[in-house]
């Protein structure tokens, strides 16, 4: 039986997100879990601790969908504010990575569907009444 140990918001937001894009895209098992676990709710936390709202989340994953990671990653604002922007474009340009040798249009999915997975966990999160740290 494995067992979870929970992890802090601290440490959540220590973990290294675009290292967890990088190999958890093209890698089904572990990594991917990772990505779709911790790094999504390490993602949430990041982006609401700067103020993001989940729509502009779920808007940046339709872009994805819609052009790819590589398309995401060239924009210069994929999200609104300069800190989202830098922490987004950070994430952005490791998937773009990974998707160029590896996977390609599967990988673009499985990335917008993490960005769907961020947006639902920081929707989550507003609505259960546990607004966003300043």
């Amino acid at each position: 039986m494995t067992v979870f140990h929970p992890k802090t918001d601290d440490e959540l937001l220590r973990l290294d997100v675009p290292s967890m894009l990088r190999f958890g895209l093209p890698a089904e098992g572990h990594a991917r879990r990772a990505l779709f676990g911790d790094g999504a709710i390490a993602a949430a936390l990041a982006l609401g601790r700067l103020g993001v709202l989940p729509r502009s989340v779920a808007y940046l994953a339709g872009v994805v969908r819609a052009g790819g990671a590589a398309y995401a990653a060239a924009l210069d604002v994929p999200l609104p504010g300069e800190a989202p922007s830098r922490t987004a474009g950070a994430w952005l340009a490791a998937a773009a990575g990974a998707t160029r040798t590896a996977g390609g249009v599967d990988d673009d999915e499985t990335l917008a569907r993490w960005f769907e997975a961020v947006a639902a966990l920081m929707e989550l999160r507003l609505t259960a009444g546990a607004a966003p740290a300043p």
